[in-house]
């Protein structure tokens, strides 16, 4: 993916980490730092910024193709399980650390209930930080990604604090990934 991108509209986003809703000028040129679960993070000299799917396309078509072929979610006919909500899961990225949600180690549980046609899903998640102001922005995306799935009519995303994140709490992928191995 190319590395600088101009925006060829206004373009609504979030700073990071503070999560706080900016607008982004047309014309403005930004380094792509990360591009990962159908979002963009981009940077200037002044910070960073997440750049949401509904705002893809402030980036050119190019860029916005690119970004949707490679977040695309498997249109899968696999049965409701419990596999098929981690892998929703495992679509949702920190817009700063390019881990997903589930390898970092932010999902502390996962509930399933209720009947075949109509699930209801309840995660319990963490951030990295508790500063973090992205956190309803993280937790939002999660939200979406599982109400997609077929089955499911509702969907709670808790953040919680306890046990506070530490960095041992990632998998052997998200170790990896950061070359923490």
């Amino acid at each position: 993916m190319k590395k600088e991108v101009t925006l060829v509209r206004n373009c609504i986003a979030t700073i990071i980490p503070a999560g706080d809703e900016v607008t982004l000028a047309e014309g403005v040129t930004y380094s792509i730092a990360q591009s990962l679960g159908g979002s963009v993070t981009l940077r200037d000299i002044n910070g960073m910024y997440r750049v949401g799917e509904g705002e893809l396309s402030a980036l050119g078509e190019e860029i916005y193709q690119e970004v949707m072929k490679a977040s695309e979610i498997e249109s899968s006919e696999k049965p409701f399980s419990e596999d098929v909500v981690w892998e929703a899961l495992r679509g949702c990225y920190d817009p700063e650390i390019p881990v997903n949600i589930v390898d970092l180690g932010l999902v502390y549980d996962l509930q399933i209930s209720g009947e075949e046609e109509a699930k209801k899903v309840d995660v319990k998640m963490t951030l990295t930080a508790q500063g973090c102001g992205m956190g309803p922005v993280i937790a939002d995306d999660a939200k979406t990604r599982i109400e997609a799935l077929s089955q499911v009519n509702e969907v709670s995303v808790s953040i919680v604090w306890d046990p506070p994140w530490n960095p041992r709490m990632m998998s052997d992928e998200g170790k990896r990934v950061l070359g923490l191995e």
